[in-house]
Formats: C-alpha cells, structure tokens, sequence
C-alpha cells in the first residue's frame, strides 16, 4: 500500500542484495499449493510490487517539466497512492483509465526487466507498520529496564520514539523487499475499470490474473 511523502527511486542503485529468479514463485506454488492461502499470499507479493512500480511511473509521467529532478529520477507525486489485495490493487488519483493502462504495463515490463527498485517505495504503509512495531518493542523494553518513576518513563519513551523514527525507514524498506513484495514474474493484467473500495472511495481497480512464468 502506498500512502503521502516524497522521495525519489535511485535506479542506479538497486535495493536488492540478489537478482531475483523469475521461476521461483512458480516452483514454490507446485511443491506448496496443498497450503490454503497460499497462492494468495504470492499473488499479494507481486501485486504490491507492482502497485508500487505503477505509482513510480505514473510519477514520472505526470511531473511538470519545471520540477526539480534528484539523480535524473522522477519526484514522487504524493497525489497518488494505493492498496494491494491478492487479486490487483487499487490506485487513488486524478489518472484517467487510458494512462492507468499504459502506467501498468510500462511498470510489469520494467520491473521483470531488471528494474527491481521499483518494488520499494517510501510511502509503503509497511514502513508505518514497522515503525509502530519498532516503537512498542523499545517501548517496552525500555519501560522493563528503567526505573517506574514518571520521568524516567516519560525520557524512555521519547528515547524509543525518537530512536524508532530514525530506524523505520530503513527497516520498513527492508520488509518490503524481502517479505511484503515480489517482483512480479506471474502476473498478467485482466483489466482495468472505474470503481470504489470498500470505504466507497474512488479508484480504479487493476484486476491482475496468475500465470506461470
């Protein structure tokens, strides 16, 4: 899911410590697929990679002229966002659905081109759920280890918060690229349609199908 910020992908640098392997979800789904949820749970992955690397590009495209470039990469418009299920994802926006349609499809062929910092976006809401795991676990294990005085607490907890707020981002980008996304190699566009979300917001809906590599 991608939420509000600005930040900027460095594709000259990919966040990836390896080239990821465009069978291997494929062959995990054959040895695993007697497990409920399981296909679903690979599907969730690559479309939230790919809602991610939609985002990145529609970025690009829609960046006045006029704007400032870092690294020659796009600035994020933070108008933008999204939300991934295990059969496509939802994009929040003023995007037609003809630009959606070429978005998507210029992000699957970059992305399972080589592209893989296109996974990762800074506005994922995986870096929000880390940063409050983060907070808690120091929290508490500061609350554990200081003495109960009222300000002994008050100066943990803003040491936790401080010190969480500081480690998120990097962590969160750390979840994404190795539990909540993958690059999506089995992914095939179905279409794409005007519709609302369960909170009856706008969107359009990217409806994504399976297929094997």
């Amino acid at each position: 899911m991608t939420t509000a910020d600005q930040a900027t992908p460095q594709a000259s640098q990919s966040p990836f410590d390896f080239s990821p392997q465009p069978t291997l979800d494929a062959e995990f789904l054959k040895q695993l697929e007697f497990i409920p949820g399981f296909k679903e749970l690979l599907m969730l992955r690559q479309v939230h990679a790919l809602e991610h690397a939609t985002v990145w590009v529609l970025s690009e495209t829609q960046t006045p002229p006029t704007s400032p470039r870092i690294s020659q990469s796009a600035v994020d418009n933070e108008l933008l966002g999204g939300m991934s299920t295990d059969s496509g994802f939802y994009l929040y926006g003023n995007v037609s659905t003809t630009q959606l349609q070429r978005a998507v499809k210029t992000a699957l062929h970059r992305i399972t081109s080589g592209e893989w910092e296109l996974a990762v976006h800074p506005r994922c809401g995986t870096n929000v759920s880390v940063g409050m795991l983060l907070t808690a676990g120091l929290a508490l294990g500061i609350h554990l280890i200081l003495p109960r005085g009222p300000i002994e607490q008050l100066i943990g907890l803003g040491f936790a918060a401080s010190t969480a707020a500081q480690l998120a981002p990097d962590l969160g980008q750390l979840a994404q690229r190795y539990v909540t996304t993958a690059i999506p190699f089995n992914l095939a566009v179905e279409n794409i349609s005007q519709t609302r979300d369960i909170w009856g917001r706008q969107a359009h809906f990217v409806r994504i199908r399976w297929q094997n590599s």
